[in-house]
Parts: C-alpha cells; sequence; structure tokens
C-alpha cells in the first residue's frame, strides 16, 4: 500500500525538536511564519515549510529575510537520484539567497540541516520583525502546529478574548474594568466592545456577557482556556 502524501505538519514535529535541542523555544504559525524559533540574544530563527521545492517556497523564504537573517527552507526527504540531484540544485540557490536548508525523512522523523544561512543581508523591516516577537513573547504556549490551513491560528489576541470569555463564563455579567482585573487581559475593554469573534453581548454601558457563540467557544476551547486561566 503507498504512502499517504506528505502534509506540512508533518514537518513541524521533526523540525521543532531538532531545534529544541540546540536550546530555542520553537512555536509555529507565527505572524507570517510557519516555524518560529528564539534563544536568548539572538536573531530568531525562521522555517518555512513546504511538501517540495517550488517557486512559493522560495518566495516566501525570501520574504521572511525581512524579519530575520536566519531562515531556512524544509521539504521532505526523497529518495533515489532524482530527488538528490534536486537536493544539489536548491541547496546551491539556497546558498545564493542565503537561506539555510533542511529535509525531514518522514519515516522516522529524522531532521537534517544541509546548510546554515548565509551572510546575505536584505533590507530588514524593524516593524515587522518587532510585530513578530512581540506575538511570540505575547502568546502562552504553543497553540499551533506550524504549516495549518485548515483551521484558525490562535493568536496572543485570541487568547486574551478566551480569557475574557472565561470570566465572563465563570461570573455571568460583570463589567469590563472587572474583567480585565479577574482575567489579567488589560486590553478586555477593547476586545469585548470589538467583538471580532462575536463572542460577547453588551448588557449595558460597560458591562459584558456571553453570546450563544461564546458560550459555544468556551466549551470547544476548554483545554486551551484552563491552560490560560491558569497561566494569567
Amino acid at each position: 500500500m503507498p504512502n499517504p502524501p506528505a502534509r506540512e505538519t508533518d514537518l513541524y514535529g521533526p523540525v521543532k525538536a531538532l531545534l529544541e535541542g540546540q536550546g530555542y523555544e520553537v512555536k509555529g504559525e507565527v505572524g507570517a511564519a510557519d516555524v518560529v524559533a528564539c534563544r536568548a540574544g539572538e536573531d530568531p530563527i525562521i522555517v518555512e515549510l513546504k511538501t517540495g521545492f517550488s517557486l512559493a517556497l522560495f518566495h516566501q523564504a525570501i520574504d521572511r529575510l525581512s524579519l530575520s537573517d536566519t531562515v531556512y527552507v524544509c521539504v521532505p526527504r526523497g529518495t533515489g537520484r532524482a530527488f538528490l540531484k534536486s537536493l544539489k540544485h536548491n541547496k546551491s540557490l539556497c546558498r545564493r539567497l542565503g537561506l539555510g536548508l533542511i529535509t525531514v525523512r518522514l519515516k522516522d522523523g529524522l531532521a537534517e540541516i544541509h546548510l546554515d544561512p548565509g551572510p546575505y543581508r536584505p533590507r530588514q523591516s524593524k516593524p515587522k520583525k518587532a510585530r513578530l516577537l512581540k506575538e511570540f513573547a505575547s502568546r502562552v504556549g504553543d497553540p499551533n502546529t506550524g504549516g495549518t490551513t485548515r483551521k484558525p491560528v490562535m493568536t496572543a489576541y485570541r487568547q486574551d478574548a478566551l480569557r475574557c470569555a472565561g470570566t465572563l463564563h465563570s461570573n455571568g455579567a460583570t463589567k469590563a474594568a472587572q474583567v480585565a482585573r479577574a482575567s489579567g487581559v488589560a486590553r478586555a475593554r477593547q476586545i469585548m466592545s470589538a467583538n471580532h469573534y462575536g463572542w460577547f453581548d453588551r448588557v449595558e454601558t460597560g458591562i459584558y456577557e456571553l453570546s450563544p457563540n461564546g458560550r459555544r467557544a468556551v466549551a470547544e476551547h476548554a483545554d486551551t482556556l484552563s491552560l490560560l486561566m491558569t497561566d494569567s
């Protein structure tokens, strides 16, 4: 029976293990990046995951060079002469672009670095880099699998909205200032007023309760909410 086709998410676990073994903290789907790894005092490492070499992969990786000098592309490791030839050519391309190259052997999850990023220095966007690192630092845990595209990304904003929803679930209709204190979310009033996810209903000025969508969200994300409320 033939093996099922590889998915980008199949690469995430081995890449995360590889980088964590080097002392990095690793999180998936941070900003536009599939994988971000941080270690104190260093530039973040960014890894773009794809199921094979493609122009789209290199376009994405080059774009990530505006965030960090240390960007890798990662694909599944194939077998046979055709793949080895492709690996050789794409390794050369990565070197010219200033990118690193990682492959993952899917049968046993072995992640191998074939090339580290070179000294290529494009013009970096300091605001984009600051947003990336702020999002990384603001998230609790690692709620997303790198390469995921079929479900909403659990951003730091969404985590804060869940904290607010959890507080309302426990206390009923509550003043925004009390929600902020109980949940540890300083921007609770703005989040509940903006109501991007449809989780909150305003009872009267400054007082909110959960909407039907909010009650469903609390039930759906019960495990995540338990972690968030413990952390707050």
